[in-house]
């Protein structure tokens, strides 16, 4: 499958495990990440039931309790075609993405949640 294999190959480049988020998983997203809203900031707690731990928010994070909406994982591209390839990204590790910008990097406190 190319999404594994792109998953698969950002991981390597930065050093990172890959766990996959599968199509059916929900990640919780904020609704201005459709709006073509720069910076896209992503984090990964761990895994939890159906969840998979992904929060994915543009622009400025929100302390609103409805800032972030549940969303299967099938759906990320419609809203952002930019964002699946860092989906296979395992808990612990975040994304900031911008047209001609990433970041990706390790932060162990997204675990002790």
């Amino acid at each position: 499958m190319k999404k594994d294999r792109i998953q698969r190959e950002l991981c390597w480049k930065f050093s990172a495990d890959f766990l996959p988020s599968p199509e059916d998983s929900i990640l919780g997203i904020s609704i201005n990440v459709k709006d073509g809203i720069y910076p896209i900031h992503g984090l990964r707690h761990p895994v939890e039931g159906n969840t998979n731990g992904w929060y994915i928010w543009a622009g400025e994070y929100s302390e609103n309790p409805d800032f972030f909406v549940p969303l299967h994982v099938a759906h990320v591209n419609s809203w952002n075609p930019l964002i699946e390839k860092y989906l296979g990204l395992a808990p612990g590790w975040r994304f900031l993405i911008a047209p001609n910008h990433e970041d990706v990097w390790q932060d162990l406190t997204l675990l002790e949640v």
